[in-house]
């Protein structure tokens, strides 16, 4: 009776979160002002991306630095898909656009389900030679394989227009897909975790030869979460070019895979709400900090613009919070853990 009562009050708990979710990305498309409106958009995809991301990295344990390399591969995927023929053929200057991909066109729907799909096939055909190793040199493949995807789309000018990138993308990206999709993302991601997948992929994280002598594939294990992590990777990749409108090489580089890894060491790996509130304190917080770079007015003193000292007194912030917060924000718990504990101390 007991497990059916907190089984109930979870499944409320949860329900009132989607709700209270769904509500407020309404609210905020409908009522919110433009420049709010997109650092909010900002924010609902950087978090599909910290969850998928956090998947691999703190629910598996693989310390993986690949996602700039399926970021990538959904954008491009995304802007070929959506960018009409005429528009291409105008802006490709250093080669003429390949013939097939000026024949490709789909809604975005359909263009951000392609772009996850093929994120996650190349994920899974990557994923054999990729387990093949752990630790430290898992880091190394998968960093080298960012690094491959940016300087294929870089070398390539009939399929990516090169290092000039891909413009006149349209706009899709409002806060019902970026948020929809957000929500979806988190869903489908705890699912996974309160599965018999996650429970393994929890098995291999704490130790993977345990996890091997216990009957776990740990092989399967991996390149599923790898996969899904890749999927919803792709489909975030091409929200942000939605988003954007304008994506080039520059944008996909190792800087943004470091943005994910802070924001989920951040949060506490292998906590979902730890990425989240992560993706908000990081992404949300620079935006608003950046007062610090402007001309100030200090009780009476005037101070000059100082461009950069947001980042000075971010990074201050970080240090802080990992000197007394070691395991993140939230560490390994998700929401639901904090209700619990707040119950047992009644």
């Amino acid at each position: 009776m007991a497990q059916d009562t907190i089984f109930t009050r979870d499944r409320l708990i949860n329900l009132a979160i989607i709700i209270t979710a769904i509500w407020f990305t309404w609210f905020a498309q409908n009522f919110f002002d433009e420049y709010t409106v997109r650092i909010i958009n900002n924010v609902a995809i950087f978090i599909i991306l910290a969850v998928s991301y956090n998947l691999i990295n703190g629910v598996t344990g693989q310390f993986s630095l690949e996602p700039n390399g399926f970021v990538a591969i959904g954008a491009y995927v995304t802007a070929i898909l959506l960018v009409d023929a005429e528009a291409m053929e105008y802006q490709y200057y250093i080669e003429d656009a390949s013939p097939w991909v000026l024949a490709l066109q789909a809604n975005f729907f359909w263009a951000l389900i392609l772009s996850g799909t093929i994120s996650a096939l190349l994920a899974l055909s990557l994923s054999f030679p990729v387990f093949r190793v752990r630790g430290d040199y898992l880091a190394i493949v998968t960093l080298g394989f960012g690094f491959i995807i940016r300087i294929l789309a870089i070398n390539s000018p009939s399929i990516t227009n090169g290092s000039l990138g891909i413009n006149d993308i349209p706009e899709f990206s409002n806060l019902y897909w970026t948020g929809g999709i957000a929500i979806f993302t988190v869903i489908a991601i705890l699912n996974i975790i309160y599965s018999k997948f996650g429970r393994a992929m929890k098995a291999v994280r704490d130790d993977e030869d345990a996890a091997t002598a216990m009957g776990i594939n740990t092989f399967k294990i991996k390149t599923l979460a790898f996969t899904t992590s890749a999927f919803f990777e792709g489909v975030g990749g091409g929200l942000l070019a939605a988003l954007l409108t304008s994506i080039s090489p520059d944008l996909f580089t190792f800087f943004l895979t470091f943005q994910l890894l802070i924001i989920i060491v951040l949060g506490g790996l292998g906590s979902t709400t730890g990425a989240i509130l992560g993706t908000i304190f990081v992404m949300a917080g620079l935006e608003w900090m950046r007062f610090l770079d402007e001309p100030m007015d200090f009780m009476g003193i005037q101070t000059d613009a100082m461009p950069g000292m947001r980042m000075v007194v971010f990074s201050l912030i970080l240090i802080i919070v990992m000197l007394f917060a070691r395991e993140g924000l939230m560490g390994k718990k998700e929401l639901k853990d904090l209700f619990k504990k707040k119950k047992a101390n009644k």
